[in-house]
């Protein structure tokens, strides 16, 4: 018997050395399929971080572009007005009277016709 009784302390001590194993998976890396979700995800950042970007650069040329015209269009208002107010000067029937004399042209009260303006 004795023979026996070790054949069962060896099967059981088997028994004990196999049983408590536990199989853990050291998970350090990424699968295949979540490297390529990955990339695909920082190319699409990449992408968009770039089209806003360039987005933004070309909204900043056109609004210094409009700032320009705009200044352009002030002065050109500012020159219209200024020659506006020297047509009026010259324009006053003191001026076209004393413009006549100088060329020698007399005043003819029966060729003169009145035109009423509104």
């Amino acid at each position: 018997m004795g023979n026996l009784a070790r054949k069962l302390q060896q099967e059981q001590q088997q028994k004990q050395v196999q049983a408590p194993k536990i199989v853990r998976k050291n998970r350090l890396g990424f699968s295949p399929g979540e490297k390529i979700l990955g990339a695909v995800f920082c190319v699409a950042l990449c992408f968009g971080a770039v089209q806003i970007i360039s987005n933004q650069a070309s909204i900043y040329e056109i609004n210094k572009d409009i700032q320009v015209i705009s200044t352009s269009i002030e002065s050109q208002q500012k020159v219209n007005a200024d020659l506006a107010m020297q047509v009026e000067e010259l324009s006053t029937y003191e001026r076209i009277w004393a413009k006549a004399k100088e060329l020698g042209l007399k005043l003819n009260e029966n060729n003169v016709k009145v035109v009423q303006g509104q």
